[in-house]
């Protein structure tokens, strides 16, 4: 019987251990050992965020709205047979609950009293809050004077949102809709808004508006300043499946 080394035998003892024990180096180092300074975390709410927990990304991009809530305020050129300037003021996209529905309304005037508008509308965005593409059908309530011309009713239509940024940075939307629909005193509008962060808070943004009645054609084209209160923290969703 042939006797191996006493170091032999070692040897191969502490090979096959280091076959059966697992492997490490790919495990995320925990978070004190990352080299991070802790300013660069302080300044960091992502950041502190991800070393607390890592969050779920994808509930994030369903539930986390890449737009926020608007409160605008401001000048607004009326171009028809009267031309006049005026003001506009109004909020748009508060959000109920967590999903996706909203509530925007908004007044406009002009100085010489030939234009008023006035309404409210529900939106509700079927993609994922999240999407840089979003789209709402609009249904609301609207008062449209035109010079001697006013009608009210219903207001139904389309809205298509491009959020261009996350946290309102920076957006687009196009809004089609007809007020008191297949009525003798129908009128479409069609409506085109850019906006722009300048601040973390406060945007600028512009508003393009045609306004169709069987009487008149009419422009609308606005300079608007809009306050962006607070985000929604992300724990708010945390409970959530």
């Amino acid at each position: 019987m042939i006797k191996l080394p006493h170091y032999l035998i070692f040897w191969v003892f502490a090979s096959s251990l280091t076959l059966i024990t697992p492997v490490r180096a790919n495990e995320p180092p925990p978070p004190d050992s990352i080299d991070v300074s802790p300013q660069t975390i302080k300044d960091s709410p992502v950041l502190q965020r991800w070393l607390k927990k890592i969050p779920n990304v994808l509930h994030d991009i369903r539930h986390d709205p890449s737009f926020r809530t608007r409160l605008r305020v401001g000048y607004s050129q009326f171009q028809g047979d009267d031309d006049s300037g005026g003001i506009n003021l109004g909020v748009e996209d508060v959000f109920i609950g967590h999903t996706g529905l909203t509530v925007s309304g908004n007044y406009q005037t002009s100085f010489n009293e030939a234009w008023e508008s006035v309404g409210a509308d529900v939106q509700y965005y079927v993609l994922p809050l999240g999407s840089y593409v979003n789209i709402a059908p609009v249904v609301g309530y609207r008062y449209v004077q035109n010079n001697d011309y006013s009608t009210d009713g219903v207001n139904v239509g389309l809205k298509l949102m491009l959020p261009l940024s996350r946290n309102g940075a920076a957006d687009l939307s196009l809004t089609q809709s007809f007020v008191s629909p297949g009525g003798y005193n129908e009128v479409g509008r069609t409506t085109f808004s850019a906006g722009y962060a300048l601040t973390s808070n406060f945007r600028l943004a512009a508003d393009i508006e045609q306004q169709n009645t069987r009487e008149d054609k009419q422009t609308r084209a606005s300079i608007v300043f809009e306050w962006m209160p607070n985000k929604i923290k992300q724990s708010t969703f945390k409970n959530q499946k």
